[in-house]
C-alpha cells in the first residue's frame, strides 16, 4: 500500500525536508514545538501528528487514532503540502509504522529520538525488539536518497537509557540533548506551576527560555526541538521565541479552567512511565487531593495494567477506575487486571466506574478547593472505541460540561 500511495502522489516528501520524530513519550509535543520555530524562523512547515495536522497556518484534529496515519492518507496529505509550498514537513513516527513500512517512499532528512520506555510489547513481543524498531528510523537516514545540500542528521536523547544504540547509527552529524548528558543542554531548571525556566546551552552560545508548559518531560521535548532547529541553523533567539510561544498541546497536560476552585487536567498518560511522570509533576503542585480517572487500553500490552494500577495507587489520594478504548476486550476483564496493582479496596479512596463519562462526574463531586483532578489516557480524542463501534466522547468538552452544573454525588 505504502508503495503505491507513494508512487500515486508522486513521492511528495522530496519536496521538502523531513524531519521524523520517533520514542515512546513527547512524540507530539516535541513535533509541535519544531513546527512552532520552524514558523517563527519563516518558513512553511507541514506537520503531522497523533492530535493535529498542520499546513502553513491552518490546523486540523486527527480523528484516526493513528500517529502515523496510513499510507495513501498520509501521502496524500504530504502532496497538500508540497503543492502549498511547504518547505519542511515534520512527522510523528511510531514502531508500527516502521515495522510496516507506512513510510515507504518518505526520504527522512532528520532523525530524532525523544526516549524509549515500555509500550506496545504486545506487537513487538519485547522491549529488545520494540527498540529497534524505533531505531529503524534512523537506520533509514543512509540508506535513503539524498536530496541536494541536505544533511542527514541524527538527534538523540542522551539521558536516555538506550541511547547508545542510536548514537552508533552511521548520520552526516549526530547532535546529543540532554539535561544530564549532551552538548545541547537544558541547564538552571526552575519549575514552577504553569511552565519551567532553564538555560539552553549549545557550544557557543546560550539563551533563557521561558517555558509555558510545566513538567521536567516537557523540557525533554523543548530540548529536542530547540536542538533540531539548532542544526538547521535557526539562531537562538528564533529558538526562544519559538518555545515561548507554545503554552499548550491539546490534551497534553491540557489544563481544563471554567472558574472551578480546583485544578483540572486532562492528559494522553497510558502507560506506566507516563502516568507515573503526569503524577509525580502534579501531586508537587498540588496543595490539596489529587484524584485520577484512568483506564487502560483494550487489545493492548496486558503487562502494563497492574503497572498502572500500582502508580495510581502509590500517588493518588483518590483513584477512579474506567473504561478507556476497551476495543474487542471485555472492560470488566481489564480493570480487573488493573486493579491487581491497586492495595485499597474498593469505598477506601477507590471506586470503579465504567462508564467513563460517569466516572468524570464522580472525580468532579468529590473535588474541593485546592485539589488536582487528572483524566488520563485519552487526551485530546473524540470517540471511544468499544468493539468496531466509534462512541464519540471527549474527556475535555464532558469536563466542561460538567463544571457548568452543580454536580451532587452520594458515597
Amino acid at each position: 500500500m505504502a508503495v503505491l500511495a507513494a508512487l500515486r502522489y508522486g513521492f511528495p516528501a522530496n519536496q521538502m525536508i523531513v524531519i521524523g520524530v520517533t520514542g515512546t513519550k513527547g512524540k507530539t509535543t516535541t513535533c509541535n514545538m519544531i513546527h512552532r520555530i520552524f514558523t517563527e524562523a519563516g518558513k512553511k512547515v507541514g506537520m503531522l501528528t497523533t492530535v493535529n495536522f498542520k499546513l502553513g497556518g491552518a490546523e486540523e484534529v486527527n480523528l484516526t487514532k493513528q500517529s502515523t496515519i496510513s499510507p495513501f492518507l498520509l501521502q496524500r496529505k504530504i502532496r497538500e503540502m508540497a503543492n502549498a509550498n511547504c518547505e519542511v514537513l515534520v512527522l510523528e513516527v511510531t514502531s508500527h509504522a516502521l515495522i510496516q513500512s507506512r513510510l515507504w517512499g518518505i526520504n527522512v532528512d532528520t532523525a530524532v529520538l525523544t526516549n524509549i520506555a515500555q509500550d506496545h510489547l504486545d506487537y513487538h513481543g519485547s522491549m529488545e525488539e520494540y527498540r529497534d524498531a524505533k531505531a529503524l528510523l534512523f537506520h533509514q537516514l543512509n540508506s535513503s536518497a539524498r536530496k541536494p545540500g541536505t544533511p542527514k542528521l541524527s538527534v538523540v536523547n542522551q539521558d536516555d537509557p538506550e541511547h547508545e544504540t542510536f548514537n552508533r547509527i552511521p548520520a552526516d552529524q549526530v547532535f546529543e540533548y540532554g539535561i544530564v548528558k549532551g552538548t545541547y543542554t537544558g541547564r538552571n531548571l526552575v519549575p514552577h506551576a504553569t511552565g519551567t525556566d532553564f538555560i539552553f546551552r549549545i557550544p557557543n552560545g546560550e539563551v533563557p527560555v521561558n517555558l509555558k508548559i510545566p513538567g521536567r518531560m516537557n523540557v525533554f521535548n523543548a530540548l529536542a526541538a530547540a536542538t533540531v532547529a539548532t542544526a538547521h541553523q535557526i539562531n537562538l533567539q528564533t529558538v526562544k521565541k519559538g518555545l515561548e510561544a507554545v503554552d499548550c498541546i491539546p490534551g497534553r497536560l491540557e489544563i481544563i479552567d471554567e472558574g472551578q476552585p480546583f485544578t483540572v487536567v486532562v492528559d494522553f498518560a497510558h502507560t506506566e512511565d507516563s502516568l507515573k511522570q503526569v503524577l509525580e509533576l502534579l501531586r508537587e503542585l498540588t496543595k490539596g487531593r489529587l484524584i485520577l480517572v484512568f483506564g487502560a487500553t483494550g487489545d493492548r500490552d496486558t503487562s502494563k495494567r497492574p503497572k498502572m494500577g500500582a502508580v495510581a495507587d502509590k500517588y493518588c489520594d483518590a483513584v477512579i477506575l474506567t473504561n478507556d478504548d476497551p476495543y474487542t476486550e471485555d472492560p470488566r476483564s481489564i480493570a480487573r487486571m488493573v486493579r491487581e496493582g491497586i492495595a485499597r479496596k474498593e469505598g477506601d479512596r477507590f471506586w470503579q466506574v465504567l462508564d467513563r463519562k460517569e466516572a468524570i462526574r464522580l472525580a468532579l463531586a468529590l473535588a474541593k478547593e485546592g485539589d488536582t483532578v487528572v483524566v488520563a489516557g485519552k487526551g485530546a480524542e473524540e470517540f471511544q472505541v468499544v468493539g468496531k463501534r466509534r462512541i464519540p466522547h471527549d474527556d475535555r468538552k464532558i469536563v466542561r460540561e460538567f463544571l457548568g452544573k452543580a454536580l451532587d454525588i452520594d458515597l
